[in-house]
């Protein structure tokens, strides 16, 4: 492989770690997600945050196994390739690169959003049209994911970690007051927001939706498989890192937010109709300058997310082009921070694009936010659905080493795709009820190019051959730091069972 299509090895686990939290966002998951929850289920809004930890463990549990033997930058493109083949990790990449640049511009719309509203807190109130501060946004990512990856990496983690503090902070003091007896309304503490309220578990599965969105962009760091040292130890500790971490953060903020507001009615109808649930409660329980250092927090965990949706989609396209998929350039890294320079601009110019042709038919930057986010989301259930199927065929080849009685959790996490899916589907108002098709008509573009590109799927194939080895288990010994991704291995790799 050509020098200049070689990424370097130099991520640790925490550096990887943090693309996922950062894509995830969750400030931004805990201010607007919680509302919608409240509004289905009332006072369970913890216990199906709870509910939906358990969901995204079953589709995370797929990516850790997977990730134990294969490294790549493509996530589901090489996992899928590498145990179903390269048509179906053609099909499951390019449904991730959907939901890649559906989140890069929705991450773009919400810095908009919040960057207006803190600067309207702070009584400016004329500060442009938001496409203006999207635009600026979209140029201080691609600068900064130019750079050295670690660089992007500590900024995730900088960024993420004031906005988690400043959550864990609120939620003590919500917490401590309502035990006290000294909150705003004088409600006290109380473990009802565990149970299902008298609402029916039909009702409580299907409000695991909301919750379940909160982790999308866990397997982020997947796409780091080629930079990061160690990726067959690290990667998969970076992917359950994320998932539990998140998982405690989220459970615990929803109950310390449901508490915050009550749990009477008129509690459950503040939280329901709470546009940033954390700024509201931060002016209640602490006051209006911390309301403002939430509302600063989210806008910075918006660019946070941005920065590491164009990280992901660069990488994305990178691996693709590498592969015959795209213009050839677009394989190329810088020749001394070795970041896929070519494909982060096109990428970022796609983002700023979509942005651009929303605001252009007069659409706000909160729902360009929300029709973006429902676009990726949709995408990523189907690239999700095919990464659990190649977890099914990879443990039943016994190629893994993995117990077959373990393939009824890649099964159950399809069915609750499925389930998620067909909820996000169905009984939709205009315009989300269009967004299925949308996403449908990108899914059978990707298709259509491996049906009508034979060839292509031929070289995808020889590529993982090359450099996504599924013999290599998870506690083998590692490869030298500077050791090129995809050079041949001092150990015999068997076959990977790819066919054209």
């Amino acid at each position: 492989m050509p020098a200049e299509h070689r990424p370097r090895r130099k991520l640790r686990l925490w550096e990887a770690w943090a693309l996922s939290v950062g894509m995830m966002g969750p400030t931004l998951a805990m201010g607007l997600n919680g509302a919608g929850v409240a509004g289905a289920v009332g006072t369970a809004v913890p216990l199906v945050f709870l509910l939906g930890l358990l969901g995204v463990a079953l589709v995370g549990y797929g990516f850790w196994r997977l990730t134990r033997h294969i490294s790549h930058a493509g996530s589901v493109y090489a996992l899928a390739g590498s145990t179903i083949g390269p048509r179906a990790g053609f099909f499951g990449g390019f449904a991730l690169l959907g939901t890649y640049l559906a989140f890069l511009a929705c991450t773009l719309a919400a810095t908009g959003v919040f960057v207006h509203a803190f600067l309207a807190a702070l009584g400016i109130g004329n500060s442009g049209p938001w496409i203006v501060i999207s635009l600026i946004a979209a140029v201080g990512v691609t600068v900064l994911n130019s750079r050295d990856t670690r660089i992007t990496a500590r900024a995730l983690l900088l960024i993420e970690g004031v906005g988690i503090l400043a959550m864990l902070v609120l939620s003590a003091v919500v917490l401590v007051r309502v035990g006290a007896g000294s909150a705003p309304r004088g409600q006290g503490f109380d473990l009802s927001p565990f149970t299902t309220g008298g609402h029916s578990a039909s009702a409580i599965v299907s409000a695991t939706v909301f919750a379940f969105l909160s982790w999308a962009g866990f397997e982020a760091c997947t796409s780091l498989g080629e930079e990061t040292a160690e990726p067959r130890r690290n990667i998969p500790r970076a992917l359950v890192g994320s998932i539990v971490l998140t998982g405690i953060l989220y459970v615990g903020v929803m109950f310390a937010e449901t508490l915050g507001f009550g749990t009477d009615r008129h509690g459950v109808a503040a939280f329901a109709s709470a546009e940033s649930a954390l700024s509201t409660l931060a002016g209640q329980y602490i006051g209006t300058w911390f309301a403002l250092v939430i509302a600063f927090t989210a806008a910075a965990a918006a660019f946070a997310g941005a920065l590491s949706s164009s990280a992901a989609a660069s990488r994305l396209c990178f691996a693709l082009a590498r592969d015959g998929f795209g213009p050839s350039r677009l394989a190329r890294t810088h020749p001394r921070t070795h970041a896929p320079v070519p494909a982060l601009r096109t990428t970022g110019v796609i983002g700023v694009l979509l942005c651009a042709a929303v605001w252009a038919a007069g659409t706000g930057a909160f729902d360009a936010y929300y029709w973006f986010a429902t676009v990726g989301v949709l995408c990523l259930l189907v690239a999700y659905a095919v990464a659990g199927a190649g977890v099914i065929a990879f443990t039943l080849s016994g190629r893994g080493g993995i117990p077959r009685w373990e393939v009824v959790v890649p099964v159950a996490a399809i069915a609750y795709l499925v389930f998620v899916f067909t909820e996000q589907s169905t009984g939709q108002q205009a315009p989300y009820s269009y967004f299925p098709w949308i996403v449908g008509a990108w899914c059978l573009a990707g298709a259509a190019i491996v049906v009508l590109a034979p060839e292509r799927a031929q070289r995808i194939g020889d590529s993982l051959r090359a450099e996504a080895p599924d013999a290599e288990p998870a506690d083998a010994e590692p490869a030298p730091a500077d050791q090129t991704p995809g050079a041949p291995s001092p150990q015999p790799a068997q076959p990977t069972g790819l066919s054209s």
